[in-house]
C-alpha cells in the first residue's frame, strides 16, 4: 500500500488528536466501497457516519476521522479526533493540496463538468502522473475528499467543482486554488435557486476567485451571459476563450458527426486543428476544445492533447453508446442505446437530441419495418417557476423533427407531451419505474434509444430494464 498520509500527519492538518500511529492509502466516506488501509472520514449526512466506524475498522480500514469515540470503539482503536469532521475534512484537503506541487485545473459548468474532467485526465495522463476528482465529487466534500486523496508527486490534478445554491463555489476554488480555471457552459439548470440566467453565470464565475497568481481562465463565448465570464476572467487573470465565436482565441470551424464519432476542425489561435472524440455530440465537440486550451494553459502540447483525445470515452449514465442484442445469434436483432440519464436541463436536451438526431437507425430488421429514433426522457428538475414552459419548449427543437416518437417520464414532462405533435407523442408515465415493465413494447429491433433525464427522474430504471431485454454489448472504441 502506497502511503498517502500517517496518522500524525492527519491530526496536525486537522489540528486533532491521533489516538495511534498509523499509515493511510485512501480516503473513504463508504463502508461499502471502503478499502484496507483507507481513512474512513465519519460525516453526518442522511445518516451519522459514526454508526459505521466500527464496521469501516472491521474491514480493515486504516484508521477513522471522529469528533467522538464511536460506540463499539475506544482509544485502542485508530482514530483521529477532531472538532467538526466536515471541517477537519476540508482542514486535509487544503492540506493536500497545499503539499502538491502539482498543476492543478479546476472545472466548472452547467453541463459537461464530468465529461470534460474525464477529457482532462485522458489527455494529461500521458504528459505526467495525473490525479482527477473520482464521478461527481463536485460539493462541499467531494472537493476536500479529491484534494486530500492528491499524492504528493502528482504533476497533474483535475478538480470538478459543482453547485446548487449561491455562495457554494468560491469557497471550493479558494481550497483547489487551480492554475486553471474552466467553465464549460451557463445554462438553465438551478434556476430555482437563482433569479435568472446571469445569476446562474455570476456564480459560476465565482471558480476564478480561487486562481493562482499567473493563472488562466478558460472561458466559453458565443453565450448570452459570456461577457460577464469574461469580466470575471479579466479580474482573476489571463483569459483563453474557446467556442464556435468568431472571437474565440480557440474556434470550433466545423463539427461532423459520422455514427458514434464527432470529428472536429478547430483553429487554435492561428494552428489548425482537426481531432475526433469518440461519442456523437456537438457540446463534445465544444468541451473538448475547452480541454485543449486548459491544457495548452498548463504548458502541455495542444497538438499531442488533441491526438489523446481520441482515447476518451464518455463516463456511464453521461451519453455512453452500448449494442444491446436481442438474439446474440443474429447481431441485426438488437437496438443502440445511449445512455445519458444522469442529468438535464433544455441546453443538455438540445444536444443530446441533436445527437440522437444524427444517428441512423436500421431498417427492416424488426416488427416495424422502418427503423426509428426514440427519445425517452424523464423530466429536468430544478429550473423555477418557468419549468413547464422550458418542458415544451423542447417539441419546438430543431432536432425533433428527426425524432420518431418521444416516450416520457414524470409530471414535469407532461408540457411536453400536450406540446408534441400527435405522431411524435408516445407514452407518458407518472414515474419511471410505472415505464419500466412496458419498456419492452417501447423499442423494437433496429431503433437507436436515447435516455435522459434528470438524476431525480430515476430514468436510470429504464436503461436498466432495456439492457435486460438482451446482452449488452459496449461499443466504446
Amino acid at each position: 500500500m502506497m502511503t498517502l498520509w500517517t496518522t500524525a500527519e492527519i491530526a496536525r492538518a486537522t489540528r486533532g488528536r491521533a489516538t495511534l500511529d498509523a499509515q493511510i492509502g485512501g480516503i473513504s466516506i463508504d463502508t461499502r466501497t471502503i478499502a484496507r488501509g483507507d481513512l474512513f472520514v465519519a460525516l453526518t449526512a442522511a445518516r451519522d457516519g459514526h454508526d459505521f466506524v466500527r464496521q469501516a475498522l472491521d474491514k480493515g480500514a486504516g484508521a477513522a476521522l471522529v469528533s467522538r469515540i464511536p460506540e463499539g470503539c475506544s482509544e485502542a482503536d485508530p482514530l483521529v479526533l477532531v472538532a467538526d469532521v466536515l471541517e477537519g475534512l476540508q482542514d486535509l484537503g487544503r492540506a493536500g493540496r497545499a503539499r502538491s506541487g502539482a498543476k492543478v485545473i479546476a472545472v466548472t459548468g452547467s453541463v459537461g463538468k464530468t465529461s470534460t474532467k474525464e477529457m482532462l485526465r485522458e489527455v494529461l495522463k500521458g504528459q505526467g502522473k495525473t490525479h482527477a476528482a473520482e464521478a461527481s465529487f463536485n460539493n462541499h466534500w467531494g472537493v476536500p475528499i479529491t484534494l486530500a486523496r492528491l499524492p504528493a508527486d502528482a504533476d497533474f490534478a483535475v478538480i470538478e467543482i459543482g453547485m446548487n445554491h449561491p455562495g457554494e463555489i468560491a469557497p471550493l476554488a479558494r481550497m483547489a486554488r487551480p492554475h486553471v480555471a474552466m467553465i464549460t457552459t451557463v445554462a438553465a439548470a438551478h434556476l430555482a435557486a437563482f433569479d435568472d440566467l446571469f445569476g446562474i453565470a455570476r456564480e459560476k464565475a465565482a471558480i476564478f476567485e480561487g486562481l493562482e497568481p499567473g493563472g488562466t481562465c478558460v472561458v466559453p463565448l458565443g453565450l448570452e451571459v459570456s461577457d460577464v465570464l469574461v469580466q470575471a476572467a479579466k479580474a482573476a487573470g489571463e483569459v483563453v476563450t474557446f467556442g464556435a465565436d468568431e472571437a474565440a482565441d480557440y474556434r470550433l470551424v466545423r463539427v461532423d458527426i459520422h455514427g458514434d464519432t464527432t470529428v472536429v476542425q478547430a483553429d487554435a489561435r492561428g494552428q489548425d486543428l482537426l481531432f475526433k472524440v469518440q461519442s456523437p455530440g456537438r457540446h463534445f465537440a465544444s468541451n473538448a476544445l475547452g480541454a485543449i486550451a486548459a491544457c495548452a494553459a498548463l504548458g502541455c502540447e495542444q497538438a499531442v492533447a488533441a491526438i489523446d483525445l481520441g482515447h476518451w470515452v464518455p463516463p456511464a449514465g453521461r451519453g455512453t453508446r452500448e449494442r444491446v442484442l436481442f438474439d446474440p445469434i443474429n447481431p441485426e436483432q438488437g437496438i443502440d442505446l445511449f445512455d445519458d440519464a444522469f442529468n438535464a436541463n433544455p441546453t443538455s436536451m438540445a444536444v443530446a437530441l441533436e445527437m440522437l438526431a444524427a444517428q441512423m437507425p436500421q431498417d427492416g430488421v424488426g416488427r416495424v419495418k422502418h427503423g426509428r429514433r426514440v427519445a425517452i426522457l424523464g423530466e429536468m428538475l430544478e429550473l423555477g417557476p418557468s419549468e413547464a414552459e422550458m418542458h415544451a419548449g423542447l417539441a419546438r427543437l430543431a432536432p425533433m423533427a428527426s425524432i420518431d416518437v418521444v416516450h416520457m417520464v414524470g409530471p414535469r414532462m407532461a408540457a411536453l407531451r400536450d406540446a408534441l405533435p400527435a405522431a411524435k407523442r408516445g407514452e407518458w408515465y407518472e414515474t419511471a419505474q410505472d415505464m419500466v415493465s412496458r419498456v419492452r413494447h417501447l423499442v423494437d429491433a433496429g431503433d437507436v434509444i436515447l435516455v435522459k433525464g434528470s438524476k431525480g427522474s430515476k430514468v436510470s430504471l429504464v436503461v436498466e430494464a432495456l439492457r435486460k431485454l438482451g446482452q449488452p454489448v459496449s461499443t466504446e472504441v
